[in-house]
This record gives structure tokens, C-alpha cells and sequence, in this order.
């Protein structure tokens, strides 16, 4: 990747009508007037975006889920993936299908996770589906009752999904945990396998929080302790993170493309730190000269380089010391669980 040269544009003299030259200098100041106010419009709904997500959380987490061990980690599906339309359907197709397989147990499931966990009618569906008795209590109250059925149940499952190259993607502790996408990567694969008779909805996906304890993490090792606005962002109103993105592309851009250079892809094009490099020189109003860094890097160690020179002109441009270190940047990414 190179940089345009910049050329001063050539002055042609050119004789206007005093009509003429005075409603172009106006349209062209209402023009400019106009994306200016665009641009101000959308850094003003980025920076609410931001501050919003600061704001106490509307997002419903159980106090269960924030009660967790030492390196204990829990699943949550975001609030705004279970409203996704194909994942609703989802849902209702296989609460359907088991209601149907199981109408003669006279057994009605109304919501997978809380009819589910105990094993009761995991055990009955596979019976009726499998056409086999397993030898398990009919009725346990207690966890280690419902765990050790829970147990003979997904090893029943197990031993018929194997031999046919299923990835098992649950277990006896998500199950019982009341993980709704283990739920539904097992009540899949069983309606896949024995050919149920119901159309299943295709390229289902849900957007996840994962909630984890660990006082000695590897974001300690690496000092990402501290967390921002940012970070509240991503974890409780990642439906904002477009709108910040698209924010900051556009501000972003307003600069480089006096370089002849355009961002798309935050993510990627930040990633090797030249953008990152040439962005503070616009802005700081300087030339950067090419031997400080490394225009077109190809190995790991040159992009760290790069990006730990950006962070060196925002010091001495007078920011504070960024938080992120430059072996591990970009930072963040949004966290995508696939059903099927």
C-alpha cells in the first residue's frame, strides 16, 4: 500500500457572471454546510450511542449467572438475538415437533430450558424416538439424580449420533445449566437424524455473552484490566456498536481521503497500524516520515512496530497512554454462536 502523492490543483482563471459566480459560491456552501452538519449529526448519535451504553443496563441477567466459581464461565444469549425472527421460529418448530412425538406421554412443553434440564423429557423423547427403553429413574428431585439420568440420556444420544460424524456440542452441565444453545444444538441434531418431519428454519444464529471469573486471566497478564466505555459497550448494548463504528469510519475518513486512502473495515485496516500511523500525522498536522515505520508491513513483529509508533504520536500529541497494547490489537470482536 502506498500513499497518493499530494499535487496543489492547477489555478485556471475562469470569467463567471456576478449571477453566475454568487449562486455556485452559495449552493457550494450549502453543500458543504449540509455534510458538514451529516457528519456532526452522526459523531453526535455515535457519542449517545456510547453514553447510553453506560447507562444502568436494560439487559436481563439472572443473579444466578453472576454468581460463578473460579474460571466458571456461563453462556447468555443476547436480548436482541432471541427477538431475531428465525431464531423464534426456531424454537417453535422444535417445541412443536416434541409436543407432537410426545402426545401420547401427555407431556406438553411450553419453554426448553426449564422442561428440559432434568433429563424427564430428554429420556422420553429418545425412547419414543429411538423405539428403546433406557434404564434410568422415571423421577429424581434431586441435582445428582437429575445429572446421573442427564448422563445415561446424552450417552444414549452420543452412542447413535458418533458413528454418523455429529460434533457434539453439549453436555451433562450445559444441559442442566439451562444453556438454551446447547439445548438447541442437541434437540437439532436429533430432529436431523431421525428425519423429523418439520422444516427447520436455515442459517439460524445468535449473538452471545459469555460471563467469566478469573482473578489471574490472561487480560491481567497482558494489562487489559481497566475497562472503558467501550467495553460497556460491547458487553450490554452491542446493538449500538454500528452505529459507532459507522461514526467513527466517517470520522475517520474526513481525514484520509485527503490521501487518497478510504476505510472501510475498521477491524482489518487498523490491524497493521499505518492507517493508525497516517491518521495522527493529518491530524497533528505533521509529516511522518517513511523510515519511522513501516508502510507495506508483512511480518507480525513490523505491524506491533507500526502500532506501537502510533501510540508514541498520540502520547506526544498530549493523549493519555492508550489502554490496549499493540501485540493485541485490534481488541475487540464481536462474539457470534452458529446452531446449524
Amino acid at each position: 500500500m502506498s500513499a497518493a502523492p499530494l499535487r496543489s490543483p492547477t489555478l485556471r482563471p475562469h470569467r463567471m457572471k456576478k449571477e453566475e459566480s454568487f449562486l455556485g459560491k452559495l449552493g457550494g456552501t450549502l453543500a458543504r454546510k449540509k455534510k458538514a452538519k451529516e457528519v456532526s449529526d452522526l459523531q453526535e448519535e455515535g457519542k449517545n450511542a456510547i453514553n447510553a451504553s453506560m447507562n444502568p443496563s436494560t439487559v436481563d441477567i439472572h443473579p444466578e449467572d453472576t454468581l460463578l466459581e473460579e474460571n466458571e464461565e456461563r453462556t447468555m444469549i443476547d436480548p436482541n438475538s432471541k427477538e431475531d425472527p428465525k431464531f423464534k421460529e426456531l424454537i417453535k418448530v422444535l417445541i412443536d415437533w416434541i409436543n407432537d412425538v410426545l402426545v401420547e406421554e401427555r407431556i406438553i412443553v411450553k419453554q426448553l430450558e426449564e422442561d428440559l434440564y432434568d433429563g424427564q423429557v430428554l429420556q422420553k423423547l429418545l425412547e419414543k424416538l429411538a423405539d428403546r427403553k433406557l434404564n434410568v429413574a422415571e423421577v429424581t428431585q434431586s441435582e445428582i439424580g437429575q445429572k446421573q439420568k442427564l448422563q445415561t440420556v446424552l450417552e444414549a444420544v452420543h452412542d447413535l449420533l458418533r458413528p454418523h460424524g455429529w460434533t457434539i456440542k453439549w453436555n451433562v452441565d450445559s444441559i442442566h445449566g439451562k444453556n438454551l444453545i446447547s439445548i438447541l444444538h442437541l434437540l437439532v441434531a436429533l430432529a436431523m437424524h431421525f428425519r423429523a418431519p418439520i422444516r427447520l428454519p436455515e442459517h439460524v444464529s445468535v449473538q452471545v455473552v459469555v460471563v467469566r471469573v478469573s482473578t489471574d486471566s490472561w487480560q491481567q497478564q497482558m494489562g487489559l484490566c481497566t475497562r472503558d466505555a467501550f467495553d460497556t459497550l460491547f458487553d450490554h448494548a452491542p446493538d449500538k456498536l454500528s452505529v459507532v463504528k459507522k461514526s467513527l469510519i466517517t470520522f475517520v475518513n474526513k481525514h484520509l481521503n485527503k490521501l487518497n486512502l478510504e476505510v472501510t473495515e475498521l477491524e482489518t485496516q487498523f490491524a497493521d497500524g499505518v492507517y493508525l500511523v497516517l491518521l495522527m500525522g493529518l491530524l497533528e498536522d505533521y509529516f511522518v516520515p517513511l523510515h519511522n515505520f513501516y508502510l507495506t508491513p508483512e511480518s507480525f513483529d513490523q505491524k506491533v512496530h507500526n502500532v506501537s509508533f502510533a501510540f508514541e504520536l498520540m502520547q506526544d500529541g498530549g493523549l493519555k497512554k492508550p489502554k490496549a497494547r499493540p501485540e493485541v490489537f485490534p481488541l475487540k470482536s464481536l462474539n457470534l454462536k452458529i446452531i446449524y
